[in-house]
């Protein structure tokens, strides 16, 4: 089996990919110590946040958002699109502005509105063209200071995020939690380990169940985000097509597309994302759904969120995608790295 070859394994991943998912637990705390000594806007009795970025700038910023919108006084709005929304405007709203390349154009265009209708202004990225607008503008710029695929640097993304949300008093201090977070992140990925055998391996072993199928990933609350993150990673490092649904909202209209096509439903895996997190009427939903699938011949499985605390679930349960994203690549012997279809869009963009 190819996911038990480490040798094989290694030619598939050419560029190391493994490696960047074995870190991951370390951004999270590097970022936020970087965080707190990097420059800020000053910002006179801030009212509103907005994040903008594409993909995994985007995805950091979902979860950054869900994390925070408990205990978080200011709304906290992602932007996902290249223009922001009209009551966007003056020095009370904060826009950070996303992108791992520094070329985004969509994030480029936010940014450049932003500067143009005085919002505060935080820039986070490796450099390109908004290290030079922002250098420009005289904007506070947060290097990531990553090189490698985009999507393999959300925790640096994320921790900047919540170190610029308490720096501005909107939360209270989480270096702690994020210890205890990436204290169950690494105890828990000793068994993903590559040279860990698939029958000891719960990560290896969904990977094998979702080779050869379409997937749904589902979640509610702060497992939302982590949902749409799966299936990112499912794509971008699997190269294969997933979807990804949110709880409640799911159950009032996805529930009822159970019927047709009925030969490539039984070629589907329906997987939620449950977290101790979970509201108790989504911890019911999930159960029913899942059960009403099953009753029509569909495949489901039940992710568990592992930890003490929200951050934890959210991170342990991203942490396992990634480890499933990967080995779904290696299964369908595909290199986790390049993104070519990605690639190849942005150049036709570029030309246009």
């Amino acid at each position: 089996m190819i996911l038990d070859n480490l040798q094989q394994m290694k030619s598939v991943d050419t560029k190391d990919m493994y490696s960047d998912i074995q870190g991951l637990p370390d951004q999270l705390l590097r970022s936020w110590n970087a965080g707190q000594e990097l420059l800020l806007p000053g910002v006179d009795r801030l009212k509103h946040i907005l994040i903008a970025g594409m993909g995994s700038s985007a995805i950091a910023a979902d979860l950054a958002a869900a994390y925070a919108a408990p205990i978080c006084p200011v709304p906290i709005l992602v932007i996902r699109d290249y223009d922001l929304p009209a009551w966007a405007e003056g020095s009370q709203t904060l826009v950070i502005a996303c992108s791992h390349s520094g070329n985004t154009e969509e994030t480029l265009s936010a940014f450049a509105q932003a500067r143009d209708r005085r919002c505060s202004l935080v820039a986070i990225s490796t450099g390109g063209k908004l290290l030079e607008a922002a250098k420009a503008a005289n904007v506070p710029f947060w290097d990531l200071h990553h090189e490698g695929q985009s999507s393999a640097a959300i925790g640096l993304s994320f921790g900047y995020l919540l170190a610029i949300f308490y720096r501005m008093g909107l939360i209270e201090d989480q270096f702690d939690k994020l210890q205890e977070t990436v204290t169950a992140m690494k105890t828990q990925q000793k068994s993903f380990f590559a040279e860990i055998p698939a029958a000891q391996n719960p990560a290896k072993r969904l990977a094998g169940q979702l080779l050869g199928r379409w997937m749904t990933v589902f979640g509610s609350g702060i497992m939302a985000p982590v949902a749409r993150r799966w299936k990112g990673q499912i794509s971008k490092l699997a190269k294969a097509w997933a979807q990804f649904e949110f709880l409640p909202e799911a159950d009032h209209n996805s529930l009822a597309g159970l019927i047709n096509p009925s030969d490539l439903l039984l070629n589907t895996m329906m997987l939620f994302l449950r977290s101790p997190s979970d509201h108790p009427r989504n911890f019911i939903r999930e159960e029913l759904t899942k059960n009403a699938m099953m009753m029509e011949g569909v495949g489901t499985d039940m992710v568990y969120a592992r930890g003490d605390i929200p951050l934890a679930h959210i991170w342990t349960a991203l942490h396992f995608g990634d480890y499933v994203a990967y080995y779904l690549a290696i299964a369908y012997e595909m290199d986790p790295t390049p993104v070519d279809a990605i690639e190849g869009l942005k150049a036709e963009l570029e030309m246009q």
